[in-house]
């Protein structure tokens, strides 16, 4: 017998929740195929089958949330199998480990339905609304999907199920329903949305980055005129060139870069032991999704240059929107950045993930009059940038230098800055 264990997804991560078993008990299991899908507040993966046999028995039920570590399955190996290795019961742990960030845990899992690109994946959260509703693959076929490349969101199985079950109400509902449309529409007081997952994750992590880190902020006022002209006038060019778009984002990122550069104590975690100072500087970039927020991290982003920042960004945030991110896609990040101005903020506070020290949120950039050299008034492109920081890692005036820092490199961008 085999024990299968919640495997350890990150290292900030101490909990994982069961979204679907692949397999029933009784079932035939091959090494490495897909056993369960696992959410956590970063990623939803499928995790593969440590060893060939049949599942003998699941030991926590879908929708659970248990602890890294925890028995969720028991495999008894096949005659067929390899002969079982006479290594310890920790050994077990080690090779689901194995699997788990094996590049076929990263693989998406294919469901019955139609065969389009943007309905071959659902998330856990839009399949359990599925099976809820009890919708038929000829019912699913016909659903409109609004995500990127066609795919079905929860919003889309809502506004199907609710179009399917007005039918069924009787004649004369159906012309007072006609008749007092707004009355109909209006929710119900005191409605409860059930947590999926991914929120309820989410929410755990937040509440202990909250309940165990000191918060502290400090905010930087940028005049981001020159910036923006650069922009203006390359974006055209450059998606000529590379095939994407020229954001705001990896010239940020890349300011951000060389403030931690000048200031490596925010590139730090805090330990018991001391401040652990990271060697690289490993940026996640949060990105909006149907179930909440991921954040996919740029790797040795002090290595490269604006475009490479741009296409790392764009790869990443296109593969967290189509549920195709890998475990090693989210681990190691030492500094976070959050764009909360895509949906014009001024003055954003973000919470710190841990165990990193930082993270700063850029808010809207806008134009409005300000004072200039010669107390001459001009209309300029202004952005604030806040940054939220563990003060137990660093005080105020790092904090601040660091925001000075990523400010005087944007306020002297110029087209001397190399693209690559």
């Amino acid at each position: 017998m085999a024990s299968v264990k919640m495997p350890q997804l990150g290292e900030s991560i101490t909990e994982g929740t069961i979204a679907k078993w692949l397999k029933q008990p009784g079932d035939q299991v091959k090494k490495y195929e897909g056993l369960v899908e696992i959410i956590t507040d970063k990623v939803n993966a499928e995790v593969p089958a440590p060893l060939a046999g049949i599942l003998k028995e699941i030991k926590v039920k879908e929708g659970a949330t248990v602890t890294v570590g925890t028995e969720i399955a028991v495999i008894e190996e096949s005659v067929t199998a390899t002969p079982a290795s006479s290594a310890p019961p920790s050994k077990e742990i080690e090779e689901v480990q194995a699997a788990f960030n094996a590049p076929e845990a990263a693989a998406p899992v294919p469901v019955v339905g139609p065969s389009s690109e943007g309905r071959t994946r659902l998330s856990p959260a839009v399949r359990a609304l599925i099976e809820e509703h009890r919708i038929s693959d000829a019912e699913l076929s016909r659903i409109e999907g609004s995500g990127i490349g066609g795919r079905i969101s929860k919003k889309d199985v809502e506004d199907f199920v609710s179009k399917r079950t007005q039918p069924a109400t009787a004649n004369g509902e159906q012309r007072q329903t006609a008749a007092s449309p707004a009355a109909q529409s209006a929710p119900t007081p005191g409605t409860t949305i059930p947590l999926s997952p991914m929120r309820r994750a989410i929410a755990t992590n937040m509440l202990k980055s909250k309940q165990t880190i000191p918060h502290a902020w400090t905010v930087a006022e940028v005049d981001m005129t020159n910036v923006v002209r650069f922009r203006q006038t390359t974006k055209d060019s450059f998606k000529l060139r590379e095939g994407i778009d020229l954001t705001f984002v990896p010239i940020i990122v890349k300011a951000v870069v060389e403030g931690l550069k000048a200031v490596p104590v925010l590139n730090a975690s805090w330990s018991e032991q001391g401040v652990v100072l990271h060697r690289d500087i490993n940026i996640g970039v949060a990105v909006s999704v149907d179930d909440g927020l991921i954040v996919p991290v740029i790797h040795q982003a002090d290595r490269m240059s604006i475009s490479g920042l741009a296409k790392a960004i764009d790869d990443l945030a296109k593969r967290a929107r189509a549920g195709k991110l890998g475990i090693p896609d989210v681990q190691g990040g030492t500094f976070t950045v959050n764009n909360p101005g895509t949906f014009g903020t001024i003055l954003s506070y973000s919470i710190i993930a841990p165990p990193q020290a930082g993270i700063l949120a850029m808010d809207a950039i806008v134009k409005r009059p300000v004072v200039v050299e010669g107390d001459a008034i001009a209309v300029r492109s202004m952005m604030n940038l806040c940054l939220s920081f563990d003060h137990r890692v660093l005080d105020g005036v790092s904090a601040a230098r660091f925001l000075q820092g990523v400010r005087r490199w944007l306020e002297g961008f110029s087209e001397q800055v190399p693209l690559y």
